[in-house]
């Protein structure tokens, strides 16, 4: 690495003159180029765009700031994710007490709504787990899959498709 490009050390003026190490101030400290940032202690550093070996700290994904501002109580900044968590629980009362269609009818609407949300809403909390379009895909594709299966499911079936009827008995079969 030049010269130029080198951030200065603990030590040194940004133009290469020695100090003591008592009189360091921020106002002092310039980033001379496109490609110094500031440090924690605020003195300039060299940063590059390659992924360090060890990862020290994790990213917030996009959208995982509060949801509501940060004056309201705690529950009410994290509205979305109770909302999906209320009406998945809710889901699982109405299960338990022996209805099953329904039940699994409103977990399913339950990460749909997660889904909506997150592609809707521009913050959604603790609601972004992965980046946007993860999210989206997660929720959309796990809530289809729960609906899709209650519609199927036996006996009387609110939903039949015809060609998986013919898939099952190809593949089982009496012999």
């Amino acid at each position: 690495m030049s010269a130029e490009h080198r951030a200065p050390s603990e030590h040194q003026t940004p133009s290469g003159d020695e100090r003591p190490s008592g009189d360091e101030t921020p106002e002092e400290l310039t980033v001379r180029d496109p490609i110094s940032a500031p440090d924690a202690e605020g003195r300039p550093r060299r940063v590059t765009r390659r992924f360090p070996l060890f990862t020290k700290d994790t990213a917030r994904p996009e959208g995982g700031g509060r949801a509501a501002s940060g004056d309201a109580p705690a529950p009410a900044r994290q509205w979305p994710v109770l909302a999906v968590l209320g009406l998945a629980g809710l889901g699982l009362l109405v299960t338990a007490l022996g209805q099953f269609r329904l039940g699994t009818l409103l977990i399913g609407v339950a990460l749909l709504g997660g889904g909506a949300m997150r592609w809707l809403l521009p913050d959604v909390g603790m609601l972004a787990v992965r980046s946007r379009f993860t999210d989206i895909v997660t929720y959309g594709a796990l809530g289809l899959v729960i609906v899709m299966l209650a519609l199927m499911a036996q006996p009387n079936p609110w939903l039949q498709i015809p060609f998986l009827k013919d898939t099952l008995h190809f593949t089982v079969t009496n012999e």
